[in-house]
């Protein structure tokens, strides 16, 4: 097996570079993940892999072996690579190269008639892009759209803030024009969450297929959503401010649909 010792090695600073810049991460058609759990998720994805490393003091090469059965090259690697390539201090030792997926439209697939969707316009921070995909993993909905996107989806912190829900969520990207025609060729419902000509959002009806669209928190969602909506819906707020974290507006209207839906 290979060993990798020191953090000036070649392949180490490909990692490096590959794991700061979104254009080489593109460029190649690879990404990291940290973590069993994140790692154990896009196992269970499908997704590829073309190397693991792992530090043998943190994690067993026996036990490696035991999740990739042998289809994966692995490198173990000593403790000092492993703190320079860690983005975080507990990922059990283990950090997978894998390859990307491609997040076009033409790939979602509804496993049913009756889809529930989440669109997110022009989201910037990993933060709150990670916390959406819990909230739609949590409410098991049918697809994410993440329209205008301003972050890769496979930088780390997304992956991180997400607990690997980049990877159970169906995700597709695109313009917010070319999402628009997607969800009005599949006959699909737009609930626009914005304050401008809206009702509230508990007053519609999301037992039919139903997208709610989401924007910043600092800007909101662009015309062209408030323009194309089925539906403009707001959530009454009862403090001194007028808007909450992009995350937990997206629970808040999504539940209600999930609710209505009878949870199902």
């Amino acid at each position: 097996m290979k060993q990798i010792t020191s953090s000036q090695n070649s392949y180490i600073k490909r990692l490096l570079k590959l794991q700061e810049k979104a254009r080489e991460r593109k460029k190649l058609g690879l990404f990291i993940i940290e973590g069993l759990r994140e790692i154990s998720l896009a196992i269970k994805a499908n997704y590829k892999f073309e190397t693991v490393l792992f530090n043998s003091h943190l994690i067993s090469q026996t036990e490696v072996e035991d999740i990739f059965k042998n289809t994966t090259e692995l490198i173990e690697i000593s403790k000092e690579v492993y703190e320079k390539l860690a983005y975080r201090n507990s990922t059990e030792g283990i950090i997978a190269v894998a390859q990307s997926k491609n997040f076009s439209l033409n790939e979602i697939k509804f496993k049913n008639y009756n889809p529930l969707v989440i669109i997110a316009e022009g989201l910037e921070k990993p933060g709150n892009i990670g916390a959406l995909l819990r909230t739609a993993d949590a409410a098991n909905v049918d697809a994410v759209f993440i329209a205008n996107p301003k972050s890769d989806l496979y930088n780390s912190n997304i992956i991180r803030s997400s607990v690997g829900c980049v990877f159970t969520n169906q995700i597709a990207v695109g313009t917010s024009e070319e999402i628009i025609t997607f969800l009005k060729e599949n006959n699909i419902s737009i609930y626009a969450a914005t304050l401008q000509n809206s009702n509230e959002y508990h007053l519609e009806d999301y037992t039919q297929p139903t997208a709610i669209a989401v924007g910043t928190e600092a800007t909101g969602l662009t015309t062209v959503w408030r323009d194309e909506a089925t539906q403009n819906i707001n959530i009454p707020m009862q403090g001194k401010i007028d808007s909450m974290n992009v995350s937990v507006a997206a629970a808040i209207v999504v539940f209600e649909a999930k609710r209505q839906r009878d949870f199902k």
